[in-house]
């Protein structure tokens, strides 16, 4: 299966509500990361986001091992750097059954910051997403540790912003929608897919986690995929809205959507 490298794409494959799910896909090698990517937006990211590049000694035989396999040398940030994605490097401690966050190069992370996440192990890394610990994280730690070397995995996920900026930091949701109506949400609402994927690195058994950021407009979306969410807003007022933050939008989007019906 592919994962496309669009908001329109991606949207096709990603959950739209209701239980939480991991919605893998296998892919090949030539699915993995996006061709072509812009390096000069990539710099400007890690020029204006510093702190987004957090490494530790636990991942430095892990982060050489990716720039090699890339073709490059050093490290993680080189690798990031070369690449649309962003990379998260994560390693199993001895006598430990939950995978740490060992490193990070991100430029356009959705709301969070490396130093906050560095060293969690993963049912403390996603303790914000409700939900997760009762339907998704036994799922979740089974799959790491089968994960085979070789074998990628990629999923999908979407969140509505109030802003088209790749680094996305979620002010109150009150605040950053308190502009948004009906009439004009095709304009103002944006919408913010990461296409991520998960493979194991060979020598060092460490899993890398890549981040693709793509974001439009609510209003150049397939009208197919405008229907899907104002679908799936009215699921998430009645679970996730609270962190997604969708009681300050909904209503505008779904307007929006029904209006050009």
């Amino acid at each position: 299966m592919r994962l496309g490298f669009s908001v329109d794409a991606l949207l096709r494959k990603a959950r739209g509500g209701g239980v939480l799910k991991m919605g893998l896909a296998k892919l090949d090698e030539g699915a993995w990361l996006q061709p072509d990517p812009d390096l000069a937006a990539r710099a400007a990211g890690f020029e204006d986001f510093p702190e987004g590049i957090k490494t530790s000694s636990e991942g430095d035989a892990a982060g050489a091992e990716l720039a090699a396999m890339l073709g490059l040398t050093g490290g993680l940030p080189e690798a990031a750097a070369a690449h649309h994605e962003d990379m998260c490097l994560l390693t199993l401690r001895p006598g430990e059954d939950q995978y740490r966050v060992v490193g990070a190069a991100v430029a356009w992370p959705s709301d969070w910051t490396p130093a906050d996440k560095m060293g969690l192990p993963l049912r403390a890394l996603h303790a914000p997403i409700q939900g997760y610990e009762e339907q998704l994280a036994s799922g979740v730690d089974h799959f790491m540790a089968k994960l085979k070397p070789g074998a990628i995995y990629g999923r999908c996920n979407w969140f509505i912003a109030a802003t088209g900026e790749k680094r996305w930091v979620a002010g109150p949701p009150e605040q950053a929608f308190a502009h948004v109506t009906p009439n004009n949400a095709g304009e103002t609402l944006f919408v913010r897919s990461e296409r991520q994927t998960l493979r194991r690195l060979s020598e060092t058994n460490a899993i890398l986690f890549t981040i693709g950021i793509y974001v439009s407009p609510l209003g150049e979306l397939s009208h197919e995929n405008q229907q899907r969410l104002a679908t799936a807003v009215t699921s998430l007022l009645e679970g996730e809205g609270g962190r997604r933050g969708a009681q300050a939008y909904a209503h505008a989007l779904a307007g929006y959507v029904a209006h050009r019906e």
